[in-house]
Formats: structure tokens, C-alpha cells, sequence
């Protein structure tokens, strides 16, 4: 076996202390998937996969994918549209002009790929990263096209490690802080994804003007590299290759009981603001990845599952948060032992682990001042929270602020063309609009934490 820098328990503790993102290198030289280009995947998988087809071009909004057409074909077939360059080919992509138009198999669950084939699950060793058991099974595939790109979002819960096989693909991360520049949305919806309304690399800096202080971070993932994307960091990959191929791991590793909840009204509010007929509800706004609307009955009983997960494991804390006497093991400092909390132990970057840097930081620039707690999953810990609530929305700070995004319909008249006429002819508020505020991270936050407080107080 090729020598790897890391054995799989200091490689797990460097995910489990990483803050940023970062990039493995020679940790993979021995993994057999490091052979799964499209061509050697055509012969294993026969069956057509379905791909998200859309135009290269540069838009001011972001490409979701209910917004997309799709295609079922097979890779061989997929490969044959990608040889032929430009000249027309027969076949389920004999409508898209490769110069014109990018494919995406975004999203493909290993397991329900190769379900004839468990032995290739074997290729993909995540133990090599101090995750024992873990390989294929457990990850995604994606196959694509050069401009094949995924829209901005940060996943609610968990990291991510993305081994990259065939082709390049540049990542865009964003710190969760950033949250407020990137103008998080919940429509399209798909459960534990949070969309950005910004075109990252081709932003409209007049409709969303706080996107000039986000902090880029990129880097261009190489074959055999592998990228760890760390809890709420938001993130943009686009494909930079004729062909590209990937596999992803999503690691839930100790994961807030409080984001759950937290999952679980947002969609509970999704669902019923947007399930029942009416004008305004004929767009598609349940993200193709999900498979149905779920009832109301289903969000709240899903709803009171995550709140008493939530209850159960905080019954050993004390009402301020802080862990009662004797309920784990702790440092010299009083703080809960953890690896995290490890504070001897410094991060070995170097030639076989590279921090994924800041390209564009505009933080001397001031920031709104007003009390806020910016970060997706920490929610606002003031114990008026309608005092805390009501001072977002009176706030009037700088572009971005948050009591400026709370009021997002009404920034979007201002600044979207025709808003004038708009005005004159009175006020008009849509679902999308609702939702907008009421499944603003930062609102739900809110909401979580009050409810999760009146729970406390009648279980007294």
C-alpha cells in the first residue's frame, strides 16, 4: 500500500478540527475509484440515469434546478454527445447542442447504481480518513460537462468530503457568517438545503448589494484530491473540464439536535404556505430531488419528533445551556472534552493538506452593529426573543444587515426595475414573499429557540 500521509485517525481528527475548508492530496493513490472515469462507468452501468441539462451562458440569477430540463439517457450514450463536440448525434441529446448547452448526473446514490455490482462499493475507502466502514455506500456520484454547475446553498447539518476523480471543478465557499450577503431562500425547497438568491460568479450587485462583503473562498479540486467542506459553509462548484467525475460523502457528525427542529418547521411553513391552490402557488417550488409534498400532519408529528430529540439530550444541561455537574468529561478550562475543544492541537497544513484561503475579504469595510448572531445554526440567544426580534426588523444599518434582509420584500421593490410602477399601483405581498421572511434562517432560529423554551417551561 502507497504511503499515505495521515493515518485514518489523525486525518479524522484534523475534519473534526477544522474550521475552513481544505484539500487532502496523496491520501487516495491506492483507491481503485481513482479509475472511475466515464468511460470505465459506461461499461459497469448500462441503465440511463437521468441528467439536468441547461445552456452555458452567464446570468445575473442563479440556475435551480426546477428551472432545468432533464434528459434520461445512458453514459455511453452521454459520451458519445460530449466526442462529438459540436456536430450534431443522434440519441436522447440529439436536441442540445454540446457547444451550447452543459449535462449534469448530479446527485447519484452509489448504492442504487451499483446495487447489482456491492463489490464496487469497496473502491471509495473512507476509512482512509478514520471513518471505519464507510465507502461507497455511503456517497453520491456526479458526472458532468464542462459549465455543469450546482446552485449556492449550505446543507443545514453535516460536512462534506468530495474525492475528486476525473476533470476540475472550482469551488465557491462562503463562511457561514456570511449568511446575510448570500440572501438565503427557501423556494426552490428541499429539505436540509438553503439556497442562495445571488449568482455568485456573476452577481447582481444592485439587487444584492451585501454580496460585495462576502469572503470568497476558491479553489480548483484536482483528480485524487479530496475537499472537506465544513458544517453551513455555503458553496458553488461549477465544472471546468470537457468531462468530470466525483464522488461525495455527507458525514453527519455531532449534529445540533436544534437544527433539526429547525428543519422540521421550515418545512412544516414551506409545505403549508405552499401546498394549497391559489394564484400564486402554480410555480415549482418543490425542488426535483424531492420526491413528494408531505401533509401537515406528517411536518408536525416530524416537527414534535425533532423537539423531543432536542429536549431529551439537553435534560442534562442546565437552563442557561451549560452542562450539569458530572454529565461527561471535561478540560482543565471547565469545557466539555472534546476533540474540538483539543486546543493542543494545532492543524498540520502542508504539502498534503492545503487551507482553501480567502480570495476577496472585505471585512474593513463596517459592519452593521446592531444585535444579531449571524451564524445559521446558533439562532439569537437573548432570552427576550421578541424584544430581539423586533429590534432586527426597526433596524436600519447598512446593506446586508439582517434587519435589512427581514424586510426583503420590501428592499426588492426599491431596487428591482419597474418597482416604481409597482408602487403607485399598491402594495403587493406573494406567498414566495412570506415565506421569504418567515424561513429566513435567522427567523427560524427565532422561532425554534421560543418554542423549544415554552417546551422547557411546561415540562418543568
Amino acid at each position: 500500500m502507497d504511503f499515505k500521509p495521515f493515518s485514518p485517525d489523525e486525518a479524522r481528527r484534523i475534519v473534526q478540527s477544522l474550521q475552513k475548508p481544505a484539500v487532502y492530496l496523496n491520501m487516495t493513490k491506492d483507491w481503485p475509484s481513482l479509475n472511475w472515469t466515464v468511460k470505465h462507468l459506461s461499461s459497469c452501468l448500462t441503465d440511463r440515469i437521468r441528467f439536468r441539462i441547461g445552456k452555458r451562458t452567464e446570468d445575473r440569477a442563479p440556475l435551480f434546478e426546477t428551472e432545468c430540463s432533464y434528459i434520461e439517457a445512458t453514459l455511453k450514450e452521454f459520451l458519445h454527445w460530449t466526442a462529438n463536440d459540436g456536430e450534431s448525434s443522434a440519441g436522447p441529446f440529439s436536441d442540445c447542442e454540446f457547444r451550447e448547452f452543459w449535462a449534469y448526473a448530479d446527485y447519484k446514490y452509489i448504492a442504487q447504481l451499483f446495487h447489482d455490482k456491492p463489490a464496487m462499493f469497496q473502491d471509495v475507502v473512507w476509512s482512509d480518513f478514520g471513518f471505519p466502514g464507510r465507502d461507497g455506500h455511503d456517497s453520491t456520484l456526479w458526472i458532468g460537462t464542462q459549465g455543469a454547475n450546482t446552485p449556492c446553498h449550505l446543507d443545514s447539518y453535516g460536512c462534506n468530503l468530495v474525492f475528486q476523480i476525473q476533470g476540475r471543478k472550482r469551488w465557491h465557499l462562503f463562511p457561514p457568517d456570511d449568511t446575510a450577503c448570500l440572501y438565503p431562500t427557501r423556494i426552490p425547497y428541499e429539505e436540509s438545503s438553503v439556497f442562495s438568491r445571488v449568482s455568485v460568479v456573476q452577481p447582481d450587485l444592485k439587487k444584492f448589494p451585501a454580496f460585495r462583503r462576502a469572503r470568497a473562498h476558491t479553489v480548483i479540486l484536482q483528480p485524487g484530491q479530496v475537499l472537506f467542506v465544513p458544517r453551513h459553509w455555503w458553496h458553488y462548484v461549477e465544472s471546468l473540464d470537457p468531462v468530470t467525475v466525483s464522488v461525495n460523502s455527507w458525514i453527519e457528525m455531532d449534529i445540533d439536535d436544534e437544527a433539526r427542529v429547525q428543519e422540521a418547521l421550515t418545512k412544516t411553513i414551506v409545505c403549508a404556505l405552499k401546498s394549497p391552490p391559489s394564484s400564486d402557488n402554480d410555480d415549482h417550488w418543490l425542488n426535483p430531488t424531492e420526491e413528494r409534498v408531505s401533509s401537515h400532519d406528517e411536518n408536525m408529528q416530524y416537527l414534535n419528533l425533532a423537539a423531543k430529540a432536542c429536549m431529551d439530550k439537553t435534560r442534562d444541561r442546565t437552563e442557561d445551556g451549560t452542562l450539569l455537574a458530572g454529565s461527561g468529561k471535561r478540560d482543565s478550562s471547565g469545557l466539555l472534552k472534546t476533540l474540538a475543544s483539543d486546543f493542543s492541537f494545532v492543524i498540520p497544513f502542508g504539502p498534503h493538506l492545503i487551507p482553501v484561503n480567502c480570495e476577496v475579504h472585505l471585512a474593513h469595510k463596517p459592519r452593521c452593529t446592531c444585535p444579531k448572531d449571524t451564524s445559521y445554526s446558533r439562532g439569537y440567544k437573548d432570552p427576550s426573543l421578541c424584544q430581539t426580534l423586533s429590534a432586527h426588523i426597526e433596524c436600519k444599518g447598512e446593506p446586508g444587515c439582517d434587519g435589512e434582509l427581514l424586510e426583503s420584500s420590501r428592499l426588492r421593490a426599491h431596487q428591482e426595475p419597474g418597482s416604481s410602477d409597482r408602487r403607485e399601483a399598491g402594495v403587493h405581498i406573494s406567498t414566495n414573499d412570506m415565506i421569504e421572511c418567515l424561513a429566513h434562517p435567522d427567523v427560524i432560529a427565532l422561532i425554534t429557540r421560543l418554542l423549544m423554551h415554552r417546551q422547557r417551561e411546561l415540562h418543568q
